[in-house]
C-alpha cells in the first residue's frame, strides 16, 4: 500500500487516540487498559488536500504477562516493513523508558523515515519534558496532544512533508463492497480472512475475544475488489462485563450496520445456538445480504451427506421465515471451500443490486395475482393493478399500486415475495414490499 503511515511505541502512550485523532473517527478502540490494540487497524487521513493511509498497531512489550506479547509484536513488525513513513509515539509525562529505547533501537535499523511524537501534552507544563526525547536519537520531538488536538496541525504537515508522492489512484473505502465476517466469539472469523489473504494479517488465538477492533482488509485477487471486515464475537449482553468488550461489541454491530453483505460464521463443532439467532436477526433488522457460512466442518463428528443436509435445514429453520439464503460448509483451516464463499458473497452483492425492468415484473406478477388474488376483506375486493421496483434503493424494494392497500396482510405480501424470488435471483438478499393506493 502507497503512502502508509504506521503509528508505533510502547503501550499506553496514546497511539489509539492519535488515529482516532488524525483519522478523524472513533474507528479504535481506546481504553486505559494496556494491550487494548491488538490487530493492525487500518484508516484514511485527509489533510490540506492531500490523502494518506494510516496503521494502528498494538504496544510493543518484551517479557510481559501478555498472553498475546508475541503476535502483538509480530503485527508491529509487520506494520513497520509495509510502511513508508513511521510515527514513534513516546509518552512526554511519564518521559524515556526502556522500552522505549528499545523500540527506538528497532525503528533506527529500519532505515525508515520517523517522526517523534511526544504525546499526552495535554497542558504547557509537560512541554518541559518534551527535550528529554532527544536521547532517543531520532530527531527532534513533536510535542501533541491526541485527546484535545494540540500540535496534531504541524504534525501533519511535517508527516505530508516526509511522505513519497502517491502512486496509488487514491480510490475511497466507501467505493467498494463491505462483507462484514460476523459471528459468535470464537467461530472462526479471523481465521477465514487470513486464509483468504494468505498471510497472518489477524491474531488468532483459542481465547474467545482476541479480536476486538472491527477491522478492514482489502481484497484484490482473482478479479474481486472489495474490503472484507474482520468483527469482535458478539457476546449475549450478560456476557459482556469489561467496557473493551462492551466497545468491541458495539464496534461489531456498527460494521454489519455498514456493511453489504454479512458471512455469519457458525461453529459446525458448537451447532446453531441461540446468540446465532440473534445476530441473524441483527443482519435481517438492517437489510443486510447473508451468507452462512458453517466453519469447522473438518472436525465435525459427522461429515456425511446427511449431517450437511440436517444441519442446512436446522439452520433455515431456526432463521424462517427468511430462508432463502447460501449456506456454505468450510474449513478455514484447511482452506476447504474458502473461496466459493467469496464467489457466494459476490453474487448475493450483485442481488442486492439487481432490478427487475418493470414491463417483466407486471407480466410475471399480475399474472401470478390473478390465479391467487388477496383475501376479501368484508365484503371488498382488493385489486392491484400495477408493480414497480424502486429504482437505487439499497434493498430491493416492489411497490404494488392497490385499492386498499391496508388491507393487504403479512401472509400475501409474504407470497408476493415468495413469487418475485421464483421468478428472479435474490438469493441471500432480504427483499421489501410496499403496498400503495393508486
Amino acid at each position: 500500500m502507497s503512502q502508509l503511515v504506521a503509528i508505533v511505541g510502547r503501550p499506553n502512550v496514546g497511539k489509539s487516540t492519535l488515529f482516532n485523532r488524525l483519522t478523524e473517527t472513533r474507528q479504535a478502540i481506546v481504553d486505559p487498559t494496556a494491550g487494548t490494540t491488538r490487530d493492525r487497524q487500518y484508516g484514511k487521513v485527509d489533510w490540506c488536500g492531500h490523502e494518506f493511509s494510516i496503521v494502528d498497531t498494538g504496544g510493543w512489550v518484551v517479557n510481559s504477562d501478555d498472553i498475546f506479547e508475541g503476535e502483538i509484536n509480530k503485527q508491529v513488525n509487520v506494520a513497520i516493513e509495509q510502511a513508508d513513513e513511521i510515527l514513534f509515539v513516546v509518552d512526554a509525562m511519564n518521559g524515556v523508558t526502556d522500552l522505549d529505547d528499545h523500540v527506538a533501537e528497532i525503528l533506527r535499523k529500519s532505515k525508515k523515515p520517523v517522526i517523534l511524537v511526544a504525546n499526552k501534552v495535554d497542558s504547557n507544563d509537560w512541554l518541559y519534558n518534551v527535550p528529554e526525547f532527544y536521547s532517543l536519537g531520532l530527531g527532534d520531538p513533536y510535542p501533541v496532544s491526541a485527546v484535545n488536538g494540540y500540535g496534531t496541525g504541524d504534525l501533519l504537515d511535517e508527516i505530508i512533508k516526509k511522505l513519497p508522492e502517491p502512486t496509488d489512484n487514491g480510490e475511497k473505502l466507501e467505493e467498494f463492497p463491505r462483507f462484514a465476517i460476523v459471528g459468535r466469539p470464537n467461530a472462526g472469523k479471523s481465521s477465514l480472512i487470513n486464509a483468504f489473504i494468505g498471510e497472518d494479517r489477524h491474531i488468532v488465538t483459542d481465547i474467545a475475544g482476541t479480536t476486538r477492533d472491527s477491522i478492514y482488509t482489502r481484497y484484490n485477487k482473482f478479479g474481486f475488489d472489495f474490503y472484507l471486515v474482520d468483527t469482535a464475537g458478539i457476546r449475549k449482553k450478560q456476557k459482556v462485563n469489561e467496557d473493551i468488550e462492551y466497545y468491541s461489541v458495539i464496534r461489531s454491530i456498527r460494521a454489519i450496520e455498514a456493511s453489504d453483505v454479512c458471512i455469519l460464521m457458525i461453529d459446525a463443532t458448537r451447532g446453531i445456538e441461540g446468540q446465532d439467532a440473534n445476530i441473524f436477526g441483527l443482519i435481517e433488522r438492517n437489510k443486510k445480504g447473508l451468507v452462512v457460512c458453517v466453519n469447522k466442518w473438518d472436525i465435525a463428528a459427522d461429515k456425511s451427506i446427511q449431517a450437511q443436509k440436517r444441519f442446512e435445514d436446522a439452520i433455515r429453520q431456526r432463521f424462517a421465515p427468511f430462508t432463502d439464503f447460501p449456506i456454505i460448509f468450510t474449513s478455514a483451516l484447511t482452506k476447504q471451500r474458502i473461496f466459493k464463499v467469496l464467489e457466494t458473497a459476490v453474487d448475493v452483492y450483485r442481488n442486492r443490486r439487481r432490478e427487475v425492468p418493470t414491463s417483466q415484473l407486471n407480466k410475471v406478477m399480475l399474472e401470478a395475482i390473478g390465479a391467487y388474488p388477496p383475501p376479501a376483506n368484508k365484503g371488498k375486493y382488493i385489486k392491484i393493478k400495477y408493480v414497480t421496483q424502486l429504482k437505487g434503493a439499497a434493498v430491493p424494494t416492489f411497490i404494488f399500486f392497490c385499492n386498499l392497500p391496508q388491507w393487504v396482510k403479512e401472509p400475501y405480501r409474504r407470497f408476493l415475495e415468495n413469487k418475485i424470488r421464483e421468478n428472479w435471483d435474490f438469493k441471500g438478499t432480504p427483499l421489501q414490499v410496499f403496498m400503495r393506493e393508486k
